[in-house]
């Protein structure tokens, strides 16, 4: 789908939050009219050194009803471009008494612009905050942190084993094994627990790398079993050396989180059993 962006909408509120954000305050307003709003867009001109600024809406000179100002019979009679050079220059005169209005409403709206933005800006944060108690600002965890954004998807996803396979291969950047079974801590299946088991599959890794990545995946596996695994499932999640990988001889490979096979230890058994 294509979405067509006109510029000549933006509000001049938002280009001046955009491009000036430290001018707040002391800019002079001059409505020119909204009749400039058919060719032009909302800010017309801006001026730093002068701080005035022209918008091509209508000041408050236009909400006064017709007649108060002037009269029907201004143009009749004799001599009526002078008439009208005086109707102007009048005209003139009003705006500039009533500009201060337009300036005040103006630094309101300014201000009001500026405040939305920076909540839009933040929304995430503020809706995690209030809506599900999580400061994602105090996240230390990468990982964490890129997860948190799901967190007002969480009623879609928990329980979905398969999405939450994709969402550990996506973050740890590698392929997931995903296995599902029952699980009981006796050895009957009158009672039994639904199983799900993750496999990271990372291959070639040391065993200082394999630390780290176990650490940096813990507050990440923390938060998965937390809010998108069902209570009442048990959920294991650990880096496994990749299958394809594991037949072929490297100088080391890690096994498990305190194991390593390594060639040497393969050589030396091989001559003992001989």
């Amino acid at each position: 789908m294509r979405l067509e962006r006109n510029l000549y909408q933006i509000r001049a509120e938002v280009l001046l939050n955009f491009l000036y954000p430290e001018v707040e305050n002391g800019l002079l307003v001059q409505s020119k009219g909204t009749f400039y709003r058919n060719y032009n867009q909302d800010l017309l001109e801006l001026n730093l050194e002068e701080h005035k600024v022209q918008l091509a809406r209508d000041g408050f000179l236009k909400l006064l009803p017709e007649g108060l100002l002037t009269k029907t019979s201004d143009l009749q009679g004799e001599d009526v471009a002078q008439k009208y050079k005086e109707l102007e220059w009048r005209k003139e005169l009003l705006t500039e008494a009533f500009a201060p209005f337009d300036t005040y409403v103006f630094h309101k709206k300014l201000t009001i612009e500026r405040y939305t933005s920076e909540l839009l800006e933040h929304k995430l944060e503020y809706v995690l905050k209030t809506y599900f108690n999580y400061d994602l600002v105090a996240e230390a965890n990468p990982l964490v942190k890129e997860a948190a954004v799901l967190l007002p998807f969480v009623s879609r996803w928990r329980g979905d084993f398969a999405f939450i396979a994709n969402l550990f291969g996506a973050l740890m950047d590698c392929e997931v094994e995903r296995s599902e079974g029952r699980f009981s801590h006796v050895d009957t299946t009158v009672c039994w627990l639904p199983e799900v088991r993750y496999r990271l599959l990372i291959p070639g890794l040391t065993t200082e790398e394999y630390r780290k990545k176990t650490e940096l995946l813990q507050p990440l596996i923390a938060f998965v079993k937390e809010w998108l695994i069902p209570f009442d499932v048990r959920c294991d999640i650990c880096i496994r050396e990749h299958p394809e990988t594991a037949n072929v001889m490297h100088e080391s490979l890690t096994l498990n989180y305190n194991t390593e096979l390594s060639s040497k230890t393969l050589e030396t058994e091989e001559e003992n059993n001989i």
